[in-house]
Formats: C-alpha cells, structure tokens, sequence
C-alpha cells in the first residue's frame, strides 16, 4: 500500500499498514487514538452543460492542448449533488442552470473518485473562470465519449438519446 502521509492527523503518532474492513489501511500505531485512514473516493459532480441546443465542452489550464470535457467539481460539505452541479457550472461558465435529469454514477479509480453525473440546460453569456482558458459548443450528434473519467457519462448520455456514442 503507497503511504499518502505517515503520521496520525489526530494525534501525530505514526501510522502503519494493517487490515481493516478486509483491506490494507493506514492506521495509528496508539491504540488510544483509533484513527484509520478509509481512503474513501472523493464525490465530483459533472454536468453535460447543453447551451442553446449545443454541448458545451472545456479546456482546464493544466490539460493538454487537445483535452476538452465535461464541466466538472467536488461537490462541498452541505450541498447535495443537483446543487453542487449547478453551483459548479455557474462559477466555471457563468451560466444560470437547471437540472434536466440525473446520466449516472461512475467511478474514477485512477483518481479515488466518484463522479455524479447530470444533464444540465443553461442560459446566459459564457464567461469562463481562471481554471478554463477555452470552451468548445458541439452538436450533441457530433459529440463523441472517449475513455475514463467522464467518457462513460457522455456515452450513457448519448445512448439516452438514441444517439450512437461510438
């Protein structure tokens, strides 16, 4: 198991790795203290933002010039999923979002996590925010899943519109 820290957070004693819950987990070598680290997935919501009939796609700064996708975020303590999608396609996009229907959950091991992914229609002037320097707007027949992350959300999607994701 790779150590993603090697003291306790509660009360600085080392940690080792033992079994728990039938896996290997980082664990407080006091035995006073308890602390087992669960390493669970973290929730990210993801929106297929349509905008006047078109897929909005981004381009986070950190990407490779050629990778584009989904608006994407965690979701925050106190939100539930629907607002935290739409929390997070107003502070990227600057669009005002509804809701139109839940695509599906997908699991992101590569990065311990947990997408929740929506359908959502916005209206308004796209502006993006300091993580996105470029969008793109695809006809949803043109749009076209690709592999991890949030392909499968795209292709679920598409297949959810009798549109062949392939």
């Amino acid at each position: 198991m790779t150590a993603v820290f090697r003291y306790c957070p509660h009360c600085a004693a080392p940690l080792i790795d033992a079994e728990r819950g039938e896996a290997l987990r980082r664990v407080c070598t006091d035995e006073s203290c308890g602390y087992i680290h669960w390493n669970n997935p973290t929730p990210v919501v993801a929106a297929i933002v349509e905008h006047d009939g078109h897929i909005v796609l981004a381009h986070n700064r950190s990407w490779p010039p050629k990778w584009y996708g989904l608006i994407t975020g965690f979701l925050e303590a106190g939100e539930t999923p629907e607002q935290g999608v739409l929390r997070e396609v107003e502070e990227e996009l600057a669009l005002a979002g509804r809701v139109e229907a839940f695509v599906g959950h997908y699991e992101f091991a590569r990065m311990n996590q947990l997408i929740i992914a929506y359908h959502v229609r916005a209206e308004g002037e796209i502006r993006l925010n300091e993580e996105l320097d470029d969008y793109r707007r695809i006809a949803p027949e043109k749009l076209r899943p690709w592999p991890g992350g949030t392909g499968a959300a795209v292709a679920d999607w598409l297949r959810g519109r009798c549109l062949d994701p392939n």
